[in-house]
């Protein structure tokens, strides 16, 4: 439980959300929900016949982080990639239904507007459809997003890169924003692929899951010893302030440099849906990190907002109303 200046400064923080301004990196991903029931076995071949009564489009990988900070109360701007689609005609009109603004998404002829199609019957996920390229991008898009990174960062309280593998996140571009963010005394926030750990180098804070710490650090976690080394290595490796290791119905562990290590137990009474929790995670961070609380009170925060978003189904927000509420 929390006492209650804890809880007092928690809620002071949000408060202050409205006044902070976020810059997300990342890759930028379509999620377009099918939704429906099932009552029969298909006679073509042993598959569920889903029934379609509902379909959406939503802001999904970075955007959908964008998205969780909105929705928290703050301004955020997007910066990465889209095709020159539908699907990136869609995204752009999503964002704008939020008033985001635009100039920092990139259209690229190179590739399609990453989507993820999930079909969605009786609250479980019966298959997933991914259309997407990933891989390098061409020199003329790096230099785009380079260029408005630099433009725009000293407007920024605090930097997010949202990592999903499709390419926007290389050696380039994190060399780009290391220097940036060091020049502007900006935090940077990593919600990291284990593929590209040493592109991390120099984070304030990095929050992989229970697997990617394991495949970042190279220690299989088991016990609180190993869950200790494994965040102490990945710390040392990319010499970051802190490591948040997010552990699902465990909750989350922060080490801080130059601290005990920190468990927080997760508030969620009921886990319906993981999707999208890491993205509501790394938005309260980076805010609590922007509105003055500590790691450890921003940790707490985002444990708050994560236990929010997993009892909902599909990609969901946590907003800042059901937070203040949580937390009271």
């Amino acid at each position: 439980m929390l006492e209650n200046k804890d809880r007092l400064n928690l809620q002071k923080a949000i408060e202050k959300f409205s006044s902070a301004n976020v810059l997300v990196i990342g890759d930028i991903i379509v999620d377009h929900f099918i939704w429906g029931t099932v009552s029969r076995i298909s006679p073509e071949a042993p598959v569920p016949v889903v029934n379609v009564t509902d379909e959406s489009l939503l802001l999904g990988g970075s955007a959908n982080v964008l998205h969780n900070l909105y929705d928290l109360g703050s301004r955020a701007t997007l910066c990465g990639v889209i095709g020159d689609d539908l699907m990136g005609r869609h995204l752009l009109e999503l964002l704008q239904q939020i008033n985001s603004p635009t100039t920092g998404v990139i259209k690229t002829h190179d590739r399609p507007t990453t989507k993820k199609t999930r079909i969605v019957a009786q609250s479980q996920q019966v298959v997933r459809v991914d259309r997407e390229k990933s891989g390098p991008l061409p020199a003329a898009t790096l230099d785009a997003l380079c260029s408005f990174i630099e433009a725009n960062i000293s407007s920024f309280d605090a930097v997010v890169i949202s990592d999903y593998s499709k390419g926007v996140v290389c050696a380039r571009l994190m060399d780009h924003v290391r220097r940036l963010v060091s020049l502007h005394q900006v935090p940077m926030i990593v919600d990291p692929k284990p593929a590209h750990v040493d592109l991390f180098k120099g984070a304030t804070l990095i929050t992989p899951n229970h697997h990617e710490a394991e495949k970042m650090s190279g220690v299989t976690i088991d016990d609180d010893e190993s869950l200790f080394q494994a965040a102490a290595a990945l710390q040392q490796r990319l010499d970051s302030t802190a490591v948040l290791i997010t552990r699902g119905e465990a909750g989350m562990t922060l080490l801080e440099k130059g601290k005990a290590i920190f468990t927080i137990p997760t508030v969620a009474k009921e886990i319906y849906d993981v999707t999208g929790a890491g993205d509501t995670v790394i938005a309260s961070l980076a805010l609590g990190l922007a509105s003055g609380l500590s790691f450890a009170e921003a940790a707490t925060l985002a444990n708050f907002a994560a236990g929010i978003v997993v009892a909902k189904i599909g990609t969901a927000t946590a907003s800042a109303k059901e937070l203040m509420e949580l937390i009271s």
